[in-house]
């Protein structure tokens, strides 16, 4: 406990001689060490704490400013050791302000009642009408904010987790406001009832009101220019500059609002992006990017989405008012001028190209295209797993994760293929087979979900799907079984025998968190329960499930291969483990060389369009090799090929290690 003492009179002469005034100079009190030779033209009034000046504070440019208090009105305040405050227009009310801090020339600070700093904020996604409501809090995650909006079948459930963050808000609450250490502070317009964290940098934003600033020293916020934020709470490494407007949202991790973009009534998850556009009433899970002008996301859940130019999409029939949403599942694009009209249903990995008005639900045809051929959409089952922009998209999200903090909210699983986008291939194959069953082999065109779908798209799918499948298993068996040499083929299997029962059945993607859908049912029972009672717990929950992941995989996967054997894993032998890794090296292969052929398409002739201004075709051609390079020494292609050779041998190492067995 630091000791403060009543200013002497001596102090008191100095501060009155340096125009300093104060309606009460006992209702002051000061540090041992306490000196007024920096504080000039205050006023003061209700309860002071200060603590010592006696440092300088160094600015950009290498610009250095004597802590101090100069011009500012200050109530009710406690201000730390080596604050700078100066040019505070109207006044600075009821704040705690932590040591090394700077701010200057600002209109306004106060706390103005009992506030929670943002938490507890309803916000309404996905239904503007309502009924979807998340509570927004400081230790929000993307998978709480799932289980909230869409669980809502789970009464007690929904019950139990907003009486968890309103206790959280209430034991938050405060009449006075915190800013915390090496904060700057710089021309900012008014700051009411907002908790500010360490080493954020806030410059000439114009209005921040009912928030919370979760800024930290290994991961600093960044406020800038005439940003307007209402009902609020920005996390760690957040950047929310140029003039964007934000109210009644979270915005998580990692996460860069700029250029103009407009938010309300929304969440953003970890690493998303919205740069020029708007987002009213969306979902934004972990990496949803929309970069363009024309761009509006709404009514919407997304992850690790692209948002193309023009990306649009409608929750108003004209009928009982914008109450439509829907949901487009991890990594899917949207090509410029795409439109959507809700509800509707987009599988992981898909592609949308086109206008889209018949609500159609493609969620059981993942890394398909949904594509508008004369106003009518028409489906592409599988063709994004030969894509190289899919396989691109899987190599830059984990080396594009911004946050910097130790403590991750969100828990992202980056992986491509998973027992939650395999168990929609395997539905995938059901679908296109009755298709053919119902309509026949030989017909040209089929109808599923609202949408066309044609012949050699159908019959190309379950191909696409099947080399899917054979992959992951293969990559799961592999994994399980490398680095460990074998006497036996009773050691292989007493190898392949799970590390736990959980990870049978289906499996979820809770925004960024890849589960067994068991896992999130037992969450929920121990929510309802009592047993999970408070927000660290939530997210210690959440953080278990992300850690085992691969021992849940493996359960699911061994139970799919011993469907496909048709026999028990302690009935496999030697050549069933190598038909399976023969399958595997053929699947890795054959998609590699469909990415190869794809990536090709970048170097052809119309690719070429457009280079060697002024010059004959060879001009074109050295143009283009100077700008784009050449094919064969392409980065993505030398991947492609080395990672063929790579696959081919690690199977045939397993192989060679095991064949003596057989």
């Amino acid at each position: 406990m630091e000791n403060y003492r009543s200013l002497s009179t001596k102090e008191i002469e100095t501060l009155i001689s340096q125009s300093c005034t104060c309606d009460d100079w006992s209702r002051i009190s000061v540090k041992e060490k306490f000196s007024p030779c920096n504080i000039q033209h205050v006023h003061f009034s209700g309860d002071i704490k200060l603590g010592i000046f006696d440092k300088e504070i160094t600015l950009e440019g290498g610009i250095k400013k004597h802590t101090g208090i100069h011009h500012a009105t200050i109530f009710n305040c406690n201000i730390h050791d080596n604050v700078f405050i100066g040019k505070i227009n109207r006044y600075i009310a009821n704040y705690e302000i932590d040591e090394n801090t700077y701010i200057e020339n600002t209109e306004l600070i106060t706390t103005t009642g009992t506030t929670s700093f943002g938490n507890g904020t309803e916000v309404a996604i996905l239904n503007e009408g309502g009924g979807r409501e998340i509570l927004i809090t400081d230790k929000l995650s993307s998978h709480l904010a799932y289980i909230m909006a869409l669980y809502r079948h789970r009464n007690k459930t929904i019950s139990a987790l907003q009486n968890i963050i309103r206790k959280y808000s209430k034991d938050i609450s405060s009449k006075v406001g915190y800013i915390g250490k090496n904060v700057h502070i710089i021309s900012v317009g008014k700051i009411k009832d907002t908790k500010i964290g360490d080493y954020a940098y806030i410059e000439g934003a114009s209005s921040l009101i009912n928030g919370s600033i979760n800024s930290n020293e290994s991961d600093p916020i960044l406020v800038g220019q005439s940003v307007i934020a209402k009902n609020f709470i920005f996390s760690s490494g957040s950047q929310i500059t140029d003039a964007s407007l934000v109210e009644n949202s979270f915005i998580g991790q990692g996460v860069q609002i700029s250029k103009h973009f407009s938010i309300y009534d929304s969440v953003y998850f970890c690493n998303s992006q919205g740069f020029h556009g708007e987002a009213c009433a969306i979902f934004g899970g972990p990496f949803t990017v929309t970069h363009h002008k024309s761009s509006l996301l709404i009514a919407g859940m997304f992850s690790f989405l692209n948002a193309g130019s023009g990306s649009n999409q409608s929750n108003h029939m004209y009928k009982l008012g914008p109450i439509h949403q829907g949901v487009v599942e991890r990594g899917s694009k949207t090509t410029s001028d795409s439109y959507i009209l809700w509800p509707a249903k987009i599988g992981a990995f898909s592609l949308v190209i086109g206008r889209h008005y018949q609500h159609s639900d493609t969620s059981n045809l993942p890394f398909s295209y949904l594509i508008e051929i004369d106003n009518s959409s028409y489906i592409v089952p599988g063709v994004n797993l030969r894509s190289v922009g899919t396989i691109r998209d899987a190599q830059k999200w984990p080396k594009r994760d911004r946050r910097k903090d130790s403590e991750k909210l969100d828990q992202i699983n980056f992986n491509l293929l998973s027992p939650y986008t395999i168990q929609k291939m395997y539905a995938g194959i059901d679908i296109l087979k009755t298709l053919q069953k119902l309509s026949g082999e030989t017909s040209e065109t089929y109808s599923y979900q609202s949408a066309f779908m044609k012949n050699q798209a159908l019959r190309k799918g379950l191909i696409y799907y099947q080399m899917a499948i054979d992959k992951f298993l293969g990559n799961s068996l592999i994994k399980r079984l490398e680095g460990t040499s074998f006497k036996s083929i009773k050691e292989i299997r007493e190898r392949l025998k799970p590390d736990t029962s959980i990870g049978s059945g289906t499996w979820v993607d809770i925004s960024g968190l890849i589960a067994p859908k068991s896992e999130i049912s037992q969450f929920m029972n121990d929510i309802e329960s009592g047993i999970i009672d408070n927000i660290d717990s939530i997210n210690r929950h959440f953080k278990d499930i992300h850690s085992n992941y691969y021992s849940y995989e493996w359960t699911w996967a061994l139970e799919k291969l011993e469907e496909s054997l048709n026999k028990p894993y302690t009935e496999f032998t030697i050549q069933d483990i190598i038909k399976c890794v023969e399958s595997w090296t053929k699947s890795v292969t054959d998609l590699d060389k469909l990415l190869y052929e794809d990536a090709k398409k970048e170097f052809d002739l119309i690719s070429k369009t457009g280079f060697g201004a002024d010059g004959d075709e060879e001009v074109k051609q050295k143009d283009f090799a100077n700008v784009r390079g050449v094919f064969e020494e392409n980065p993505f292609v030398m991947e492609v090929q080395n990672h063929i050779k790579v696959k081919t041998e690690l199977g045939q190492e397993l192989i060679n290690r095991i064949l003596p067995l057989a």
